[in-house]
């Protein structure tokens, strides 16, 4: 199949399957799994921070620094768009009694801090108390700029603010701006960084911060189930991908600018192509377009993607430049049906 439909549909390579096959293994509850041990600490210094810990999932990752920064009846600041308002499941609600005050995302993915400075909460006990502002990078395959995360640093710290960074693809933001990582995290008090999406791995993110607050995300994450024992084929994994496939996140990106370009030449397909987005493609389907059909015929054809009006294409490693090619094709055969 060729999968567009998330860049978390990757498969593990031989190479990474070889390491997860070897790893030395421990129960990692009781802290003894030396395969997580090893890449939480790689982690910590890779990112520049002092601690680290290794989670199932982004969401649980993003969970556990909402609920390791906040207590119950606080507030956290957000976007519309942010993964940790919308696409979680209300899980900071839910399980960690924590109000989201979601912001308008501007159209280049930031969030505005006149409008943030207005939803920040006085100190009345009528109001949550506003602990948190959450920024995620990339978002919706949109870089947000080091000097606007520069801003946030200062805006939070006027405002005795935490700050995290929701870094689901944190390391496809760091391609494109052509910087080390650590120029992007520094500005964060915590990170979260999905291990299993353009990196490669099957499973697992990490989340990254101070000992205080890892310490405090542990004890969370026991709670809340996240307790692995012998996870180090997993964290193994995640190693693998940490220290062999960031730099090839530029095919990615490239790929992604070449699918944008052959579906902007469709009759009914429209990219704007002064909008970079990494590794994903964003394009306007005509009206007079039947996307849920198209998506059923090339799905019979081994071509999976989400239909919808505005339609988003992810490239990642298990799409190649031939793979984008014979969609196109096919997309256009399925057109002059």
């Amino acid at each position: 199949m060729i999968d567009f439909r998330s860049d978390t549909v990757t498969l593990p390579c031989k190479a990474m399957r070889d390491v997860m096959h070897t790893a030395p293994l421990g129960d990692d509850v009781y802290g003894d799994d030396p395969s997580v041990n090893a890449l939480e600490a790689f982690a910590a210094q890779r990112h520049g921070f002092a601690s680290a810990l290794f989670c199932s999932s982004g969401t649980q990752a993003n969970l556990l620094a909402l609920m390791a920064h906040c207590e119950r009846g606080d507030e956290y600041l957000c976007g519309q768009a942010a993964h940790n308002y919308k696409f979680e499941g209300g899980g900071a609600a839910v399980l960690g009694s924590i109000q989201p005050q979601p912001i308008e995302n501007e159209a280049d993915g930031s969030l505005c801090f006149d409008k943030l400075r207005a939803a920040i909460k006085p100190d009345d006990f009528h109001f949550a108390n506003t602990r948190l502002l959450s920024l995620e990078n990339t978002i919706g395959g949109k870089v947000l700029p080091i000097s606007y995360l520069a801003k946030a640093r200062q805006f939070t710290q006027q405002h005795q603010l935490a700050l995290h960074l929701d870094g689901a693809r944190v390391y496809n933001a760091a391609v494109a701006l052509q910087v080390d990582i650590t120029e992007i995290t520094r500005h964060f008090d915590s990170v979260s960084v999905c291990l299993s999406k353009g990196l490669g791995a099957p499973v697992g993110s990490l989340l990254l911060g101070s000992i205080e607050l890892i310490n405090k995300a542990r004890r969370w994450r026991k709670v809340l189930g996240g307790g692995m024992r012998q996870a180090g084929m997993l964290a193994a994994a995640g190693h693998y991908a940490l220290e062999h496939n960031v730099s090839r996140l530029t095919d990615d990106h490239a790929n992604a600018r070449y699918l944008a370009q052959l579906l902007n030449e469709i009759a009914g397909f429209h990219v704007d192509l002064a909008k970079d987005t990494t590794n994903m493609v964003y394009a306007q389907v005509a009206h007079n377009i039947d996307i849920h059909s198209l998506a059923q015929q090339l799905k019979a054809k081994g071509i999976l993607f989400s239909p919808n009006k505005t339609l988003r294409l992810v490239i990642h490693l298990g799409v190649t430049r031939a793979d984008i090619e014979l969609f196109i094709a096919e997309l256009t055969a399925a057109l002059h049906v």
